[in-house]
């Protein structure tokens, strides 16, 4: 059973916040807001603007992809507005570490408290991994239902609002936890994923991601370094989603067709690109004053799915010239984008090779490896959207791939001047069971092993790193036959700041002895308590941690510093902090009430040697007795 079938259902919530930790918002004089029409051009000085992101937390589903066909906001008078112009498909797995803007969309300026959001299953494409491959999946509600289509109502509190001023860019972000909202049984077939959405949108997000931003070309602005797009998210080739601007440096990294260029001169062959070009831009955006940075951009036929056919997933083979891409992406040019675990894709001479941060055009084939996370554009013979059917043949022979930073993850060996070496456990989340190592070296006794897998870390101070702890490594595999060493850290993160989360259940009834001890400084979780089900886990990076096997109780603290998010869920209402001390005299005044505590989740990281976790978000789920 993996992670997700333990975590089960920790807690759900359709929620919008301003992270108010409890201080009240003044509500926007609406009486004007008649002036403002989103559809009508002539109006838009009259409104406001809001930038719609979406993101996920990591979970262990290969693929979740569904359609949001609308994503409403309502005003304390009930005035309702559509924020979404179009639906859009999107997969929700592909935003465990970046963010996508999904709109900007112009809104009459007021308070709003409240609104909805509809996901519609009736073509949704989801599986969970299981063994060496993958399995499908079908959503069903808690009736045991098959989802078909599900509207997500959002209450909002006083001290919880979205307020939207004339002639300013209002930030909304949607966080689909798919860890925290789904139970996973993969005994039936298809898989069955019991879920209770957990939705959360965030004003000033408390994950910090690189956010993507696609669409075509509307304008360049050489001078003031920047450049205007028509907002298309994930793979749509059609639809107005709003506009947004983009800012680059000098050190902005761009793609433009099969071109290299750095700052200004991308610019200038993206304004001779021309009007319409396809473009995707990643960067960040600086919460304060809504603006959009980039530090790459990709261009005309670098896009993948416009000018040929793309594939998006992990090399987990190579034999010569075939490798074997999984978790592939297929977006066909003129078919919707969809899902097929396993593509084998040829490469040859004429491909053409890219590498994300490097600024030349000398990479060659021999660079892609074993793990390396991909987008190869190239020519799909024979179409097909059925997952389950058998491998698809990929033509990249006159096509090109483009090398992404690829995150692999295990247990330290050992710790050596300008080296680590590691257990290897996963690579992008996928289990290293499923990735043949064969060739990947100068020799066959110097293939890649994942049990001492070696990372080149150069420069960095890796002094502190401790044997038999967890370590994630971003960065690039050794090129193909050239090991070792296996991989080239560009960042090696150790165990104390390994991404970890927490989720604990107490069954359908809940428990009245939930924590040792609650204050300012921390819930202390009775880790013994009889009424714990079987979601009772830490999950560090690669290392799944039993709580209940533990010697002393899981003490959960907020972080020091840094934007936190806490909630308590209850039948009627949903209460957000972003002080602590105001979340635990909440709790505290519910369990007294009295008031059962039915789940938990945490996301932040964990110390197993003192046995404490440093949370950035915490949500509780209360029923009553």
């Amino acid at each position: 059973m993996n992670f997700a079938t333990r975590a089960a259902t920790l807690f759900a919530a359709l929620a919008i916040t301003a992270c108010g930790g409890g201080s009240g918002i003044g509500a926007v004089d609406t009486a004007d807001t008649a002036s403002c029409d989103p559809n009508d051009p002539t109006t838009y000085d009259e409104c406001g603007t809001i930038y719609l992101g979406l993101t996920d937390a990591d979970g262990d589903f290969v693929t979740y992809t569904v359609d949001v066909v609308s994503l409403t906001l309502e005003t304390a008078n009930g005035r309702v507005v559509e924020t979404l112009p179009n639906s859009t498909r999107i997969n929700f797995t592909d935003y465990v570490d970046m963010s996508e803007l999904l709109a900007a969309r112009s809104v009459p300026p007021a308070t709003y408290v409240a609104g909805s959001i509809t996901l519609d299953y009736t073509n949704a494409e989801i599986f969970v991994e299981l063994g060496d491959g993958t399995k499908e999946a079908v959503v069903k509600d808690d009736l045991n239902n098959d989802l078909q289509q599900a509207t997500f109502r959002i209450e909002l509190s006083d001290r919880d609002q979205l307020r939207i001023t004339r002639g300013r860019i209002a930030f909304l972000q949607l966080d689909f936890d798919l860890e925290a909202s789904h139970q996973v049984f993969t005994d039936p077939t298809p898989a069955e994923a019991i879920a209770d959405s957990f939705i959360l949108a965030e004003i000033s997000p408390v994950d910090e991601k690189d956010i993507r931003v696609r669409g075509p070309l509307a304008s360049v602005n050489v001078d003031e370094m920047q450049y205007v797009v028509a907002i298309r998210p994930f793979h749509d080739r059609h639809g107005d989603f709003g506009r947004a601007r983009v800012l680059v440096t000098d050190e902005t990294e761009f793609q433009v067709d099969d071109d290299l260029f750095v700052g200004r001169d991308g610019l200038v062959a993206l304004e001779a690109a021309g009007q319409g070009t396809p473009t995707v831009a990643a960067g960040t955006l600086r919460v304060t004053d809504r603006e959009f940075t980039a530090h790459t951009v990709l261009a005309g036929s670098a896009v993948p799915g416009f000018t040929s056919d793309a594939v998006i997933g992990n090399v987990i083979a190579r034999d010569g010239n075939f490798l074997t891409v999984r978790g592939a992406t297929i977006i066909p040019m003129n078919l919707p984008a969809h899902f097929h675990d396993d593509v084998v894709v040829e490469v040859g001479p004429d491909t053409k090779v890219f590498r994300d941060g490097h600024r030349r055009t000398d990479l060659d084939i021999g660079a892609i490896s074993i793990g390396q996370r991909v987008t190869i554009r190239g020519e799909q013979p024979v179409a097909t959207t059925d997952a389950s059917a058998p491998q698809v043949l990929f033509d990249a022979t006159q096509g090109s791939v483009r090398m992404h930073v690829t995150h692999v993850s295990g247990i330290v060996n050992a710790t050596l001047p300008g080296q680590t070496d590691i257990t290897l456990q996963s690579i992008d989340r996928r289990r290293v069971e499923i990735f043949d190592f064969t060739g990947t070296g100068m020799t066959p006794a110097d293939d890649a092993d994942p049990d001492n897998y070696e990372i080149a870390t150069f420069g960095m101070n890796l002094a502190d790193f401790s044997e038999g702890k967890p370590v994630v490594a971003n960065g690039f595999p050794t090129a193909f036959g050239a090991a070792p060493p296996d991989f080239t850290g560009r960042t090696v993160i150790d165990f104390t700041d390994v991404r970890s989360s927490l989720g604990i259940g107490w069954g359908a009834e809940g428990t009245t002895a939930a924590f040792s001890r609650i204050s300012d400084e921390g819930l202390l979780l009775n880790n013994q308590n009889l009424d714990i089900d079987q979601r009772h886990y830490v999950k560090q990076g690669p290392v799944l941690i039993d709580l209940t096997t533990l010697g002393s109780d899981t003490l959960i603290t907020p972080r020091e510093s840094g934007r936190m998010l806490f909630s308590i869920k209850t039948a009627d209402s949903l209460r957000l902090y972003s002080d602590f001390a105001d979340f635990v005299a909440d709790l505290t005044d519910s369990l007294n009430e009295p008031a059962n505590a039915r789940s938990m989740y945490a996301r932040g990281n964990f110390d197993a040697d003192t046995n404490v976790f440093t949370a950035s978000k915490i949500g509780i789920h209360l029923i009553e007795p």
